[in-house]
């Protein structure tokens, strides 16, 4: 018997289903009065940070390179539609959309301009450059007081941050880079991490994948930055630090590198455990630390190491199973 395999308008029919179905839910919970504004406040946290580590992960799991500056083209991206915002040129609907739109295209040209010097260079130098580049990000923005008001804070940014713009820029975001890693280009940038030299041996122009690849990942951590700015109603250079970079990278490395649905997770759950620590005060950043320590020493590859989930691959699995039970059954009855 030929092994049961759904068709692709089904398993499109199913993810799309499936991902209304929580948006329809995840509206019903944030309006309904049943969570405080913290709450809230915290869900759409969860999802830019789903943002940072999905785009993140492009580079570190896919592209095998290690970038630290992921915070400056957050700031590059949240200043950019914050500032749009503020002129108030169009209406909110398409203000939205055209704020994160230019934030995003405005991170992934600085993230071009970077990547072509910074990506001729590998491992630890890489890093090394791109910290850099995020410092000098940080200070320029500290320093234009015209543009950005310095360490007073970019304020009075409005809050278009939204349960349901969040989720469907988190839906955008996943689907595209998974888009891009299932086409040739994909194919490209996987063989690049396998081997940069036998993928260059064999055509594939290794620098065009790497600044390709580090734009796109710098065009949806700008998204983030405006979200992060639509949510927060102010911007201030010093919350895109370093150690801000670091955060986002823990949490790539903590989901597993190269898995979509592991910085999906990772990120939910580093973002949701100091809020629900905070009765424990002091404690709070121990037990924090010890418990990402724990998880690096049990499980080093993270959390679902370089696994994607799928819905449609798990139906498959389980009729599967029911077919080969049926058919034993149908064996022993004969």
């Amino acid at each position: 018997m030929k092994p049961f395999t759904l068709p692709m308008p089904a398993r499109y029919g199913i993810n799309t289903a499936l991902l209304i179905i929580f948006l329809i839910v995840g509206n019903a919970v944030t309006q309904s009065g049943m969570l405080g504004r913290a709450q809230n406040s915290l869900i759409i946290q969860i999802g830019f940070f789903i943002i940072l580590a999905v785009s993140l992960n492009l580079m570190t799991g896919y592209l095998g390179q290690l970038p630290l500056g992921h915070a400056g083209f957050m700031a590059v991206g949240g200043y950019a539609g914050a500032l749009f915002w503020r002129a108030q040129i169009l209406p909110d609907g398409a203000s939205i959309v055209v704020g994160l739109l230019l934030a995003g295209v405005t991170a992934a040209f600085v993230g071009f301009l970077i990547g072509i010097p910074a990506l001729r260079l590998r491992g630890d130098y890489l890093a090394i450059i791109t910290l850099g580049f995020g410092e000098i990000i940080r200070v320029v923005l500290n320093n234009i007081d015209w543009l950005t008001y310095g360490a007073r804070g970019l304020q009075s940014i409005p809050r278009h941050s939204s349960f349901t713009v969040v989720y469907i820029c988190v839906i955008f975001t996943c689907a595209a880079i998974h888009m891009l890693m299932k086409s040739r280009h994909g194919r490209a940038i996987l063989s690049i991490r396998d081997n940069e030299i036998a993928a260059e041996s064999c055509g594939v122009n290794t620098t065009y994948y790497k600044v390709m690849a580090f734009a796109v990942s710098a065009f949806f951590a700008g998204i983030a930055g405006a979200l992060y700015a639509g949510n927060q109603g102010i911007l201030v250079p010093a919350n895109f630090d370093f150690m801000t970079s670091i955060n986002i990278l823990m949490i790539v490395v903590l989901g597993g590198l190269g898995s979509m649905m592991g910085s999906v997770i990772a990120a939910s759950i580093l973002t949701f455990l100091p809020f629900v620590l905070q009765p424990l005060n002091e404690y709070r950043m121990i037990i924090y630390s010890l418990l990402l320590i724990i998880v690096m020493i049990f499980k080093p590859s993270g959390l679902m190491g370089n696994y994607d989930f799928s819905l449609s691959r798990i139906i498959e699995k389980v009729v599967r199973r029911i077919q080969k039970a049926k058919g034993a059954s149908a064996d022993e009855t004969r």
